[in-house]
């Protein structure tokens, strides 16, 4: 019997930058990402975050089950939306990350 690994949890972290007077536009489009997100069955966490110091900058804060979850998640018709919009709304930087030491 051959050993199968386990499954990773992978984290992602996007942080967007609203493009001049599109703070709003992007604030609508990232909360409609949400209730989407979560309610898929390989999701654990999808939170937005603003900042404080900068209301034209959130942080998306994802956690999937695995590598499976994340492609399952990248295929929906709600990211699919999301990226057809994103780069006219945000600078977007995403960072995937495996779990070293995760309590």
């Amino acid at each position: 019997m051959q050993n199968q690994a386990t499954p990773q949890p992978v984290k992602i972290l996007a942080i967007l930058v609203a493009r001049p007077d599109k703070a709003d536009d992007l604030a609508a489009l990232l909360g409609t990402m949400v209730g989407a997100s979560r309610a898929e069955p390989g999701n654990l966490r999808y939170d937005l975050w603003r900042d404080r110091a900068d209301p034209g900058r959130f942080v998306l804060d994802e956690l999937y089950v695995d590598e499976t979850s994340v492609a399952a998640h990248r295929a929906t018709a709600h990211f699919q939306h999301y990226l057809s919009r994103i780069g006219d709304l945000a600078d977007r930087s995403v960072m995937t990350l495996d779990p070293r030491e995760v309590a």
